[in-house]
């Protein structure tokens, strides 16, 4: 049973379900060295296929500017990102997943589907798609 931290158990058993599903895959990724963090920030510059901005990365993550830039300086230090100039503003650097860091993101990226295939293993296509059904009118009551 999940914690209350809402008025609705509905609600609280709903993130309660998120959070154990993060820190499951959050387990998985961390002992090949990675994070959900760092992955969604890699991920989302490899499907960028150009450099990005700092700030385009947070608001693609939705991160806090001063996080997102806590984990790239990681994955700098790490070899996995690099800053390169901005070709039309001097002052500006943008983001790019080195070749290292493309493979790291490979890696990262197969571990987490491995990860999330084997939390919804015991998920049939039925249940599957009801849960799905069942989240869009959430998400469609809320937006």
């Amino acid at each position: 049973m999940a914690v209350q931290g809402s008025s609705d158990v509905l609600v609280d058993e709903l993130y309660e379900t998120t959070q154990q599903l993060r820190n499951f895959v959050e387990g998985r990724l961390r002992t090949g060295g990675a994070s959900v963090a760092r992955l969604r920030a890699m991920r989302m510059l490899a499907r960028a296929q150009q450099p990005l901005r700092m700030r385009d990365l947070s608001e693609m993550t939705g991160v806090a500017a001063r996080t997102t830039t806590s984990i790239v300086d990681a994955l700098e230090r790490d070899g996995l990102v690099e800053r390169v100039r901005h070709p039309h503003d001097r002052r500006a650097f943008l983001l790019r997943l080195t070749e290292q860091g493309v493979q790291c993101h490979r890696e990262a990226e197969e571990v987490d589907s491995l990860a999330l295939a084997e939390a919804t293993a015991g998920l049939g296509e039925e249940d599957r798609e009801q849960l799905r059904t069942l989240l869009a009118r959430i998400r469609t009551a809320t937006s």
